[in-house]
């Protein structure tokens, strides 16, 4: 999830405004390009404006001249309105990206302002929520130490003058279990009771959300909007993964769809709607880990519908008149070994550098604890992007129950009965 300030991540946040229940809200999607088998972009933008309400383009971008030679040619013929640096990048456990993305968002800026166009894009970077160090209950949100004074107040007060928003990507779907699974699909449950605010959360992303703005009050920025930048739901995964299917895809998204632009808002940030993109417009095949990794679209390269959740304009929904339900990939899952016999993840052989690049920022995007492999961190050395990989791919493994499919990594990893632990660096 991860990626260079260099190649600005290969997505584009498509959005429509919407209304329901008398609210106006916008609620887009985010066209990833993590595949070999997708459509070409004209033919995209053609799809989506003869068969969808998609109807706003947010594009990314990576240098200062990028925005003279890419952005102004298109402006305002397509309705630009935000470019975003990276994607997780305080996530990314990269010192030199991290120190580099406030200053690649400054850069960008300036140029828009040359341009005069910094009134009507704004430049922002996407969060994922690992740069908490503490979301439950939502009133404790707390961003991790380190990052809080060091980091992200230099990245909230450019945010703030220059009235851009603080984009975050919850996914309940990551959050849950078996036990919290009506709760993060915002059916009927019993609830998770904040007791410092006394308020009752009715669902995870609601407490997703307020666990921010509690972080972002913390250091006296609460005045700064925030915008759901991803979230989502797979149609497909692996056995043994619960709620992954195309029925409770759509269901998320269709409820989601609902909450954000209803009004309520959340218990700390009631009365408002939220700016809210749903990951991802298509399948995206190459994309590493699990198989629910790979199948968070909304659509099939072919442009045919994976579900609809009411974006399909009538005269495209005659031309698909069902909805295909994707079964759960076959795959037999190991039990968690027995005491003494532990099993670790590690890179295989001859695992490409960039392939391995792709697994350390995907693990860490989601929110798992990279701190060991920063800068003074237990597993930090040696400083290489095969022994941070080789971390971060036991972490994700031994976090989600130590299943053979949960160390595939698109094939580049492999499962040994040998501990990889070293000094003070505990696998």
């Amino acid at each position: 999830m991860g990626t260079t300030l260099v190649h600005v991540i290969s997505a584009l946040l498509l959005v429509a405004s919407v209304n329901i229940q008398g609210i106006e809200g916008t609620v887009g999607v985010n066209y990833g390009t993590v595949a070999d088998n997708l459509p070409p972009p004209a033919e995209v933008a053609h799809f989506l404006l003869e068969n969808t309400i998609i109807n706003r383009l947010t594009n990314l971008s990576f240098a200062q001249q990028w925005v003279t030679a890419n952005i102004t040619p298109h402006f305002p013929a397509t309705n630009i309105v935000r470019i975003l640096v990276g994607n997780e990048v305080i996530s990314s456990a990269s010192k030199l990206l991290i120190t580099s993305l406030v200053p690649a968002m400054q850069t960008l800026h300036t140029a828009l302002v040359a341009e005069s166009l910094d009134h009507r894009i704004k430049v922002s970077t996407p969060h994922s929520l690992g740069i908490l160090s503490s979301s439950s209950p939502p009133s404790s949100g707390e961003f991790r130490q380190g990052y809080d004074t060091h980091v992200l107040k230099p990245l909230l007060s450019f945010l703030r003058a220059t009235d851009s928003p603080f984009l975050v990507n919850p996914y309940p779907f990551f959050g849950c279990s078996a036990d919290t699974l009506d709760y993060a699909l915002f059916r009927p449950n019993s609830g998770a009771f904040d007791d410092d605010t006394k308020f009752t959360y009715t669902n995870m992303l609601d407490g997703q959300l307020d666990a921010v703005f509690s972080a972002l009050k913390l250091l006296d920025f609460s005045d700064l909007e925030i915008v759901i930048a991803e979230t989502g739901w797979p149609s497909k995964g692996d056995a043994g993964q619960v709620g992954v299917d195309a029925d409770t895809a759509a269901e998320y998204n269709r409820k989601l769809m609902q909450h954000v632009t209803s009004g309520v808002g959340t218990p700390l940030m009631p009365n408002r709607t939220f700016e809210t993109y749903i990951f991802a417009l298509f399948n995206e095949d190459l994309k590493p880990g699990p198989t629910c990794e790979r199948n968070f679209g909304l659509f099939q390269p072919d442009m045919t519908p994976v579900y609809d959740i009411g974006i399909l304009r009538p005269t495209a929904k005659a031309n698909f008149p069902s909805y295909p339900t994707p079964q759960a990939v076959p795959v037999n899952p190991s039990p968690i070994p027995a005491s003494g016999a532990k099993r670790w993840c590690l890179p295989k052989t001859g695992a490409k550098e960039d392939a391995l690049q792709k697994n350390l920022d995907y693990v860490c995007g989601l929110g798992m604890d990279c701190k060991p492999i920063q800068e003074g961190g237990a597993c930090y050395l040696p400083n290489t992007v095969r022994g941070h990989a080789a971390y971060a791919m036991n972490a994700y493994y031994q976090a989600t129950g130590r299943n053979d499919y949960a160390c595939d990594f698109g094939g580049t990893g492999a499962i040994t009965k040998l501990d990889p632990s070293y000094g003070s660096c505990k696998y």
